[in-house]
């Protein structure tokens, strides 16, 4: 995640949003299936294949959502750290310690840099739609789109992106332009204030 962060940062500077259109007849069905719960938690399994080696690395941890304030990202192996991600700014923690803050006052690309975020995990594809072309299906049991960058300075960074779910986002996969590949799969989803630990409400 720490990664996807860096590199919508070097980009997204450059890259000029596309007027939001209506969403289209795949985009409102998929939005009618997710649900929208205030606060969401659950556990993350993630995967990336670096161009050239043959071992993907691993990580897992935990992420939440909360509606309107921003998302907890979690990751407890192999190496415990923590990305807050809120309107305002995006903070690591490497254990009690900050290790990188971004603040929206000095990069002003931070805002749109945590909606992309915000979008992504959440499922929130209208919002989506000012940055990327959307291609998918959806059918009874579930949805999946492709994201294409509509911004030459994004799409150089970021081949693609795919999402799949139902009532949630279940995967998501991004390509990068140079070849690394990362894909995440999320379970365990719990909704409501108790999804949240003591600890992680704290963070926010």
């Amino acid at each position: 995640m720490k990664r996807l962060v860096l590199t919508l940062m070097l980009t997204l500077g450059a890259a000029t949003l596309a007027q939001a259109a209506q969403p289209p007849a795949l985009v409102a069905k998929i939005q009618a299936m997710l649900a929208k719960p205030p606060v969401m938690c659950g556990r993350f399994d993630q995967s990336k294949q670096l161009a050239g080696m043959k071992k993907p690395l691993a990580s897992s941890g935990r992420f939440c959502v909360v509606a309107g304030k921003g998302v907890l990202w979690r990751t407890l192996r192999p190496f415990p750290s923590t990305l807050r991600l809120t309107r305002d700014e995006i903070v690591n923690y490497q254990g009690d310690r900050v290790a990188m803050r971004l603040d929206a006052k000095t990069e002003p690309t931070v805002r749109m840099i945590n909606s992309v975020l915000f979008s992504l995990l959440g499922g929130d594809l209208a919002q989506l739609e000012t940055l990327f072309d959307i291609d998918g299906g959806v059918d009874a049991t579930g949805w999946n789109v492709a994201l294409k960058a509509r911004a030459p300075a994004l799409a150089k960074a970021i081949g693609g992106i795919k999402l799949d779910g139902g009532a949630y986002v279940k995967n998501i996969v991004l390509s990068e332009a140079g070849g690394d590949r990362t894909s995440i799969v999320f379970s365990a989803i719990e909704t409501g204030d108790a999804a949240m630990t003591a600890d992680e409400a704290a963070l926010f």
